[in-house]
């Protein structure tokens, strides 16, 4: 019958349920926790608070990121050494040495490792190993010549050959990295080493005694290499004698055509020049012998001279021309020679000479650093036990920690402290923002930081008494970003409490409040009629300083011409007339607005209301949306997380991510300011709004509780636009005329 999985419990944060670690219980039985319920199952090892060297141990395949089964591989194995899990939830500078299970042959040699690292820091009767503690004996020890890590460095060398050797060792095939930082050897460098070795002795010795391909000994590299370098050009003249050879007719193309010297006539030639070079080494002329001083290609006349020098003249003689067949009765000579040079063996001990090769080539000349390897291999068992002792003390104050900020976002959500990605906090715009993360590369994160709906601020943050420099992804999540723009400078204090010189230089924007986005619609137009005024007025400028300077122009060239009378600018009818037609639609259309607003009535204040929806509606629902939407995943999977989960930012918990500057309360605040703007009388102009209002609703007869006399429609009559209608419609009709009295007769 299958075990069931261990309950856990819960707590709700974010918008989804997290499992809350409460015991060494509840941590021992993670692996029957269902991984779809973890926050994240993995994380980076850099850009993170949290002790590094801790991390390293934990990322047993050293690729830069802890996942979810090397966590769970470090829970079991410090589970299995502790007689009390319970004790991991302490967060423990220091490992009581009592608290070791010595009951499995790793705890007893554990327990054995810690009070010797005690003893060797001089407190054998400590009951307590600290991390402090740990680092000092694993610093102590990774300075002894011989520590266990398989690297040897010059310094465990007993004689000057064995010094020598690891010198040579790492001249020829690169340097290994010991546990102090010093350069050593790897047993592997040393027997590639002595296989190099062996190999290019054994191809060296090919080209001594008889048959030896050294035509020339030790001048035979010199001449074949003036001979390599002429070879292909050499062999294309004779190739174009042979042709020329055969057909008379090749020998104008054979011989670059006329215009071809033309086109390069016109410029300033050099001996080097491309031009040049591409053309044949001598002029070409059936069976003709290759010129080698006289008559040559001006670009190939140096090479030549040195293959002369050095090729031709050993072997052939002093020459002046070379035919076809001694050229390659040349090249064969040296056949031998490039075959030979094609078989090298050990070229990474190329540098060493033959007697430093014929030394090393000996019996025993690597038995010294043989037995050196012997000795930091005895080292290897206890540098291992140290590992463990430092890892378990490490994981005994730092496992539930990265738990809590791994399984769960514990820290993140409960705010008693910051989590792991938490870089520092930021103070700007009268704002600290707290949820700010060290970024690596600002462009590759800015991609994908934007699926998280928050606002962020790519800050530049700069030390410039120690020259540090980072970059962290800050998140604006409360207050508007009317101030927030590239180059703004503020303050970040990171974890540890320095304080840098933080600049804004990238934004990713979206909304950051409902707030904000109530305002937003009438922020914009204001700026656009802003942006519209000093774009007209730029042109206006323009356009009249333009018509200045041609009526100067103008005055100038008439006075010239003696005609002092300036041009008379005629009144022009049309564009009253078009002013008149303007102003009369613009006040026709306010008069039909105004009467459509006043005849609703005592509904007004629902039209204001409706109005106000109507231009800051769409932008309060889309904030509202994108602000539920607002989550941190994004964000940490940009460097490098995998977070498993939504993570949700709602309003109130970003508002406590992001504090607004707020006075102290029991403040007191002097509001008499000596340079503040002279006060305009609101109360007058509110109370003549009202009367304005109160005449228009009379003038369109809206106010029928007034008594009938004073009314508009009685006032006015005719003239009043509610006449006829309403409770005007009472109103009496001017009386008839009496008939006219019949003429007297």
């Amino acid at each position: 019958m299958p075990v069931p999985p261990r309950p856990f419990r819960f707590f709700r944060a974010g918008g989804f349920e997290q499992v809350r670690i409460e015991s060494g219980a509840d941590l021992l039985a993670l692996d029957q926790l269902d991984q779809k319920l973890w926050v994240a199952l993995a994380c980076p090892t850099k850009g993170l608070a949290f002790d590094a060297r801790t991390l390293e141990l934990l990322d047993t395949d050293q690729d830069g990121r802890i996942r979810a089964p090397e966590l769970l591989a470090a829970v079991k194995w410090v589970g299995g050494l502790l007689k009390s899990p319970d004790g991991l939830l302490e967060r423990s500078p220091a490992l009581a040495l009592s608290a070791i299970d010595e009951a499995s042959d790793e705890g007893r040699a554990l327990a054995a490792a810690c009070k010797t690292v005690l003893a060797g820091l001089g407190k054998p009767d400590a009951t307590s190993l600290s991390v402090n503690d740990v680092t000092a004996a694993t610093k102590a020890f990774d300075t002894l010549p011989n520590n266990g890590d398989g690297v040897v460095v010059a310094d465990a060398a007993k004689d000057d050959a064995t010094r020598a050797l690891i010198a040579d060792v790492i001249a020829c095939h690169g340097a290994a990295k010991d546990r102090s930082g010093k350069d050593g050897v790897t047993a592997d460098a040393v027997d590639a080493f002595f296989k190099d070795v062996a190999a290019h002795a054994a191809w060296r010795q090919q080209a001594e005694g008889p048959g030896s391909p050294l035509v020339l000994q030790e001048r035979t590299q010199a001449a074949f290499d003036a001979l390599t370098a002429v070879r292909a050009k050499v062999d294309d003249y004779f190739a174009r004698g042979r042709l020329a050879a055969f057909d008379a007719r090749a020998l104008q193309a054979l011989n670059r055509e006329e215009k071809e010297y033309l086109a390069i006539a016109a410029k300033d030639l050099t001996i080097t020049a491309d031009e040049v070079s591409g053309f044949p080494l001598a002029r070409v002329e059936a069976h003709r012998p290759l010129p080698l001083s006289d008559v040559v290609n001006p670009a190939w006349a140096g090479r030549l001279a040195t293959f002369a020098e050095k090729t031709v003249k050993p072997l052939l003689g002093d020459k002046s021309a070379l035919t076809e067949a001694e050229w390659t009765s040349l090249c064969g000579a040296f056949a031998p020679y490039a075959a030979w040079l094609g078989a090298k063996a050990g070229a990474k001990v190329e540098a060493l000479s033959a007697a430093r090769l014929a030394a090393l080539s000996a019996p025993g000349a690597r038995a010294g650093l043989d037995a050196l390897f012997e000795e930091d291999k005895a080292q290897a068992a206890t540098a291992a036990k140290l590992t463990s002792v430092e890892k378990l003390v490490r994981l005994n104050r730092d496992l539930a920690h990265l738990v809590n900020n791994f399984v769960s976002f514990k820290d993140f959500y409960e705010r008693k402290e910051k989590a792991i990605f938490q870089a520092g906090t930021l103070y700007l715009d009268q704002r600290t923002c707290e949820l700010c993360i060290r970024v690596d590369d600002a462009g590759k994160h800015a991609a994908m930081a934007p699926l998280s709906r928050a606002y962020l601020a790519y800050v530049d943050c700069v030390r410039p008494a120690s020259g540090e420099k980072m970059t962290i992804a800050a998140a604006f999540t409360a207050g508007d970003a009317d101030n927030l723009m590239v180059g703004r400078n503020g303050l970040f204090y990171d974890r540890d409490g320095k304080d840098w010189d933080a600049t804004i230089t990238r934004l990713v924007e979206s909304p950051i409040s409902i707030r904000e986005a109530f305002f937003s619609p009438y922020t914009r137009l204001i700026r656009f009629v802003e942006e519209q005024v000093q774009k007209r007025a730029q042109a206006a400028d323009a356009d009249a300083n333009e018509k200045i300077t041609a009526k100067a122009v103008a005055v100038e060239r008439s006075a010239e011409a003696g005609d002092a009378k300036a041009p008379e600018k005629k009144f022009d009818v049309g564009v009253v007339a078009a002013l008149g037609v303007a102003v009369g639609g613009i006040t026709a259309a306010l008069g039909a607005l105004l009467q459509a607003f006043f005849g609703l009535g005592l509904w007004m204040p629902l039209g204001v209301l409706g109005l106000v929806l109507l231009i800051s509606g769409p932008s309060m629902l889309i904030a509202w949306l994108k602000l539920r939407q607002r989550n941190i995943g994004p964000l940490l999977d940009a460097n490098g997380w995998a977070v498993n989960a939504n993570a949700r930012l709602n309003v109130p918990f970003g508002a406590a991510l992001t504090r607004t500057a707020a006075v102290p309360p029991g403040s007191r605040i002097d509001t008499i300011d000596p340079f503040a703007e002279v006060e305009r009388p609101w109360k007058l102009y509110s109370a003549l709004a009202a009367l304005l209002a109160l005449a228009g609703l009379w003038y369109f007869g809206k106010l029928d509780f007034l008594p009938h006399a004073v009314r508009s429609t009685t006032v006015l009559g005719v003239n009043a636009p509610a006449y006829g209608q309403g409770p005007a419609k009472d109103v009496a009709a001017p009386a008839e005329k009496a008939p006219a009295a019949a003429p007297a007769n």
